[in-house]
């Protein structure tokens, strides 16, 4: 089973991608040159990743005391997707990019991460280099962003600290100004940095020449002390190998060292490293602690530093997305192809007839379904959003600010609805396969194990959760929820009869979410309200994903296979899973305590 039809029907039927091509970022694109990178993408994916999904999961990285050891196949699925270009995709020609619509660079990097997101494709470094692009200096565009954008240098993230993790108010890495006249280095003002960062993706290894780190620190006062809280965070280029101004490695190590590896419990092809800043292993021009450059100003690292954080929460939507649908797609060759049981007549069953294939069982093909639900319709809706990314960035400007406000209100239900529901894909894939399902025999258990850290990493679940019910439908008063739900109510005004039932649910649905909402809020302290947000934002996904199942719905109406399928995981949606949302919205209406009020030692 191919996934390249379901993301043909995504781009070409539904979103209409092509109609991009008139605006002029996109002027010499065509329906020709964008199959041309989707072609190249699959069969890399093919030939380079997925080969080698169970090998990188078998053999872990390891470190022989020098430098951390992968395998020969991750080197070369590295430099294949480097030399495809995907990771200037969608920059300019200037940077050595396509000027690639941002809807095609997803949908064509969806194969990789269905292949083997374990290997990596490169999202921490695009989006590494996409923030210096924002909000870096000329140069530091030139030196850092250029090489990580051609393949030279790769990049990283490092927020979360061993006694922080989530909670970067208390980040204590800090850094101090590197001597007399720091201000004035050509690569920015010049810091150097000492602290810890923990759980940093791909923050050692040797598949590139050189590893550039994006680090949040606090700039100490003239005291020594850190400033409070995280308005005294500032964000901080560290490269691995110190550069000139031209790029080139001058040989000699940055005072960054890798202080272990962790060992997970999936993604194993990558490496996650705890790695140790200016502890004076690698003294840098003579002195210990890491030579740091300061990006943007002073204390403001953590809003330069969303700008990454929200294209990887995206990112990590999509790895989530097709990982369930790689279970997806191994479970139901499984159900074709597995014989079990027999069918149940009005006799009983009859032991003497053949068996028939598992996918002739009725329970077989609602975990199926459920499947086909929850992963086409996270992958429309990462499409969607990734289309909205085109719009923000090439629409007029009430189109623009339009795409911005949605981006704002989605971007939580991207990240977490995969996480959450096609990791349940994964659980049913593994259902379906039985005992062998629950084997190294098959691969459903490694995409169980490599999708369980979507709900944990950018952002935890809850996170995702506070940031929806307590910022995102809030800002610009409503303006964003008001703005999704004109867009639902364009939806249902629009269906054919076939569908003005389905309608007619997801208005009863949608006005359930906004009765919570107001309901959460009213009167009410920031923890009350929010003590429930997790079950409002399952409700909120839900509701969202079956807009979307509405909508792609409208565009599959042949009578093609494909399009019955697409239409039965859209009304399977409706019929048994919206309606799970008033459960979730009735415990936030009524900011229900059972849990926060309950004592610790009644656990």
């Amino acid at each position: 089973m191919s996934l390249r039809p379901t993301i043909d029907f995504l781009l070409y039927n539904w979103l209409k991608v092509p109609e991009l091509q008139q605006r002029e970022r996109f002027g010499d694109h065509s329906r020709e040159t964008f199959d041309a990178v989707l072609d190249t993408c699959e069969r890399i994916a093919r030939e380079k990743f997925a080969p080698f999904n169970r090998l990188v999961d078998t053999e872990e990285p390891a470190f022989d005391g020098e430098k951390v050891i992968l395998p020969q196949a991750t080197h070369d699925a590295c430099k294949a997707y480097a030399e495809s270009g995907m990771l200037s995709a969608a920059q300019d020609y200037d940077m050595g990019g396509m000027q690639l619509p941002y809807t095609v660079e997803s949908a064509a990097n969806a194969f990789f991460a269905m292949a083997s997101v374990s290997i990596g494709s490169g999202m921490l470094t695009t989006g590494n280099a996409k923030l210096l692009m924002a909000h870096g200096t000329a140069l530091q565009k030139q030196v850092f962003a250029r090489n990580e954008f051609n393949g030279r240098f790769s990049g990283t993230m490092c927020l979360s600290e061993p006694q922080a993790g989530s909670s970067l108010s208390d980040v204590a890495t800090r850094a101090v100004p590197d001597g007399e006249g720091f201000q004035d280095d050509p690569l920015g003002p010049r810091y150097r940095l000492r602290g810890n960062k923990m759980w940093i993706s791909s923050g050692e290894h040797e598949l590139t020449e050189n590893i550039i780190h994006l680090v949040l620190a606090k700039i100490a006062d003239e005291s020594g002390q850190l400033t409070p809280g995280v308005k005294g965070i500032s964000l901080f280029i560290v490269p691995k190998k110190m550069v000139d101004t031209q790029g080139h490695l001058t040989g000699e190590r940055n005072d960054v060292a890798l202080a272990g590896l962790n060992h997970k419990c999936g993604w194993r092809g990558t490496t996650n490293t705890l790695l140790n800043f200016g502890e004076g292993k690698y003294p840098a021009r003579g002195q210990a602690g890491a030579i740091a450059y300061l990006v943007g100003q002073p204390g403001e690292g953590l809003r330069c530093m969303f700008h990454m954080m929200n294209e990887a929460r995206i990112g990590v939507g999509m790895a989530a997305t097709m990982l369930g649908m790689a279970g997806y797609h191994a479970s139901l060759d499984y159900a074709k192809n597995r014989p079990q049981g027999r069918p149940l007549s009005p006799a009983g069953k009859n032991p003497a007839t053949p068996q028939v294939r598992i996918i002739e069982h009725a329970d077989v093909r609602r975990m199926l379904l459920a499947q086909k639900s929850y992963c086409e319709g996270a992958l429309a809706l990462a499409l969607f959003c990734a289309r909205l990314v085109d719009e923000q960035h090439t629409g007029t400007p009430d189109a623009a600010h339009q795409a911005r406000l949605l981006l704002e209100v989605l971007t939580p239900i991207v990240k977490s609805f995969p996480s959450e529901w096609c990791l349940e894909a994964n659980s049913l894939a593994i259902q379906i396969h039985g005992g062998y399902g629950y084997t190294r025999d098959f691969p459903v258990e490694q995409y169980w194990r490599d999708n369980r850290l979507n709900m944990i990493h950018e952002g935890t679940h809850c996170i995702q959760a506070m940031d929806l019910l307590g910022r995102k439908v809030l800002m610009d008063n409503g303006q964003a929820l008001q703005l999704l739900a004109a867009r639902m109510r364009a939806t249902m005004a629009t269906v054919t009869d076939e569908w003005q039932a389905e309608a007619g649910q997801l208005d009863d649905a949608w006005r359930q979410v906004c009765a919570a909402t107001q309901a959460a809020w009213q009167g009410a302290q920031p923890a009350q309200a929010l003590a429930n947000a997790v079950p409002y934002l399952q409700a909120f996904g839900h509701s969202v994903i079956a807009w979307i199942w509405l909508d792609v719905a409208q565009s599959a109406c042949s009578e093609h296979p494909a399009d019955v399928g697409r239409r039965a995981a859209a009304r399977y949606f409706f019929r048994y899973e919206l309606p799970k949302i008033g459960a979730w919205l009735q415990v936030v209406s009524s900011r229900d305590s059972t849990c926060a009020d309950l004592p610790e030692d009644a656990f």
